[in-house]
């Protein structure tokens, strides 16, 4: 555990993307089998410990200290785990051997719930306060140390000399402690299977930002509001639909691979069905992504949500047509391939995503300008010539995104945040006002402010508090915040009867005085 307890410590506090990769190459190359196999799995939130849940945790640190110190600590620090390990008590019957890593995940995998408070509090017992910070950590599934699982594939393949890619490719048909793989970084045969549902990288788009770029050379789409997702059919019948993230989400989704007949590999948006908000597309209309959010993350659908949400998919790009690939192949040959693979598909569960037709670039920013569908983020332009590669590369695929709406509102409530941010109050709670004067929160954000924009409203929200509630604070109402977001969508579960898309902090208005905010039924107008 020292080992892994120190990595994750020096991730922690290492913003260098490149210096967070040399610090898992280092560590995967220094390691013995299986400890590097199970870090890698916590690193990529592929590890699963069912048996440690936060409320045993917390049970836990209750029974050693005092349950109201721990509470006002956790309040304090922001971070249940980094709480627990400074917190808990010195053992002095301890056993003293080291815990391994893979002792530490080998047994807790086995566990009951029953016999998981002895076996946790055993192990925290022999472990300084670092070594309990990575235990919880890992076994809670909730490192948040600024490693995404990319990341963390990319350091591995950093450590052993392969592509990201390849190791990205060979993943789904892996599992943990990662034996296969590690043997193959270090010079053996590629762990591959024949006829496995593997996930395949996605391509991904660059921002156009001021660019203009002549339709000859690119083609145009819309930009869809849905979930990117990739659909994987094998020769012997077994499908996957797979998230951008390399997520399994076919159980989320059983009608969309059940409809999915043709072998091959296929690129596209997931969507639920719903009445036409905007302009007119002549293809399936979509809802907003708000309807969609009923349905992701869960692993068991109802009958009744599959009739109130019916899922489809707005087809991009074909990556295999049966068992021939063609990624290399250029942007428009591929188009071609996906029209006639998509002609064999229900219709009624899988479209094409339709081309803009317009003759120049001037004429396209006039369609994309009144492009406000509930369903619709702006507009794709793909390089007619340009193979399906990983990765965001330079002038291959671009996204042109709808400019965002815009709202003054008011702080009420602040929270803090969590990893590097669990020392700030960093998670904002924001309103509008109501014709009676009432400020309703109609939002939440955290993103979009600078490391000082950020210290500037922690000193705010620590000097202007008024109330506690818990790990909340409500403060005075008199800053404005602009917030930026993509969409707005009526919402029965708010008070204030909406629900931002994207919501994000684009200025900190001290010239605004409050009560010059925005209303909740300028808001309101902007729903779609």
């Amino acid at each position: 555990m020292r080992a892994f307890a120190a990595l994750l410590d020096a991730l922690i506090y290492t913003r260098s993307r490149n210096q967070k990769l040399a610090l898992i190459a280092n560590y995967l190359r220094a390691t013995p089998d299986p400890d590097r196999g199970w870090a890698l799995a916590a690193l990529t939130g592929t590890l699963d410990l069912p048996a440690v849940k936060p409320a045993l945790i917390r049970a836990l640190i209750e029974a050693r200290v005092d349950p109201v110190l721990f509470r006002m600590s956790r309040d304090y620090v922001g971070d249940t785990a980094e709480t627990v390990a400074l917190l808990w008590p010195a053992a002095p019957n301890a056993d003293p051997a080291p815990l391994r890593l893979s002792e530490a995940v080998e047994t807790l995998a086995k566990l009951s719930r029953s016999d998981a408070p002895a076996v946790l509090g055993g192990m925290l017992d022999r472990l300084n306060a670092e070594e309990r910070f990575a235990l919880l950590k890992m076994a809670t599934g909730a490192l948040r140390i600024g490693v995404s699982a990319r990341l963390a594939k990319t350091g591995f393949a950093q450590a052993f000399g392969v592509s990201v890619e390849e190791v990205e490719e060979l993943w789904h048909g892996l599992a943990p402690p990662y034996a296969a793989l590690f043997a193959w970084g270090e010079g053996g045969a590629a762990p591959v299977a024949e006829d496995l549902p593997l996930f395949r990288a996605f391509m991904l788009a660059q921002p156009l930002e001021d660019l203009r770029v002549s339709l000859d050379d690119y083609a145009a789409e819309w930009k869809w509001d849905g979930i990117r997702v990739q659909l994987v059919r094998t020769a012997r019948g077994e499908t996957r639909l797979y998230s951008r993230a390399g997520d399994d989400i076919t159980t989320s989704f059983p009608e969309v691979a059940r409809d999915f007949g043709q072998t091959g590999v296929v690129d596209g948006e997931l969507m639920v069905k719903g009445a036409a908000q905007g302009i007119d597309l002549g293809q399936e209309s979509a809802a907003s992504f708000n309807a969609l959010q009923q349905r992701l993350g869960r692993k068991a659908v109802s009958a009744k949500m599959l009739a109130d949400y019916p899922a489809f998919v707005r087809l991009y790009d074909i990556l295999f047509d049966g068992a021939r690939d063609l990624r290399e192949r250029p942007w428009s040959e591929r188009r071609a391939a996906l029209e006639a693979f998509a002609a064999a598909l229900p219709p009624d569960r899988f479209d094409l995503s339709a081309l803009i037709e317009a003759p120049d670039f001037t004429a396209l920013e006039g369609l994309r300008a009144q492009a406000r569908d509930a369903a619709i983020e702006g507009v794709m332009l793909k390089r007619r010539d340009a193979p399906y590669v990983a990765g965001r590369r330079a002038g291959l695929w671009y996204k042109w995104k709808r400019d965002p709406y815009t709202a003054d509102c008011v702080m009420m409530y602040a929270q803090r945040g969590n990893g590097r941010r669990s020392s700030y109050y960093s998670d904002y709670t924001f309103g509008c006002w109501t014709e009676s004067g009432e400020l309703l929160p109609v939002g939440k954000a955290y993103s979009g402010i600078t490391d000082e924009e950020l210290k500037t409203l922690d000193k705010f929200v620590r000097t202007h508090t008024v109330a506690r509630f818990g790990p909340v604070r409500e403060v005075e109402k008199t800053l404005v915040l602009e917030i930026a977001f993509d969409s707005i969508h009526a919402s029965s579960r708010h008070k204030s009867g909406v629900a931002m898309r994207f919501p994000r902090i684009a200025r900190i208005r001290t010239d605004k005085p409050a009560h010059e905010a925005d209303t909740l039924d300028a808001l309101k107008r902007l729903v779609t």
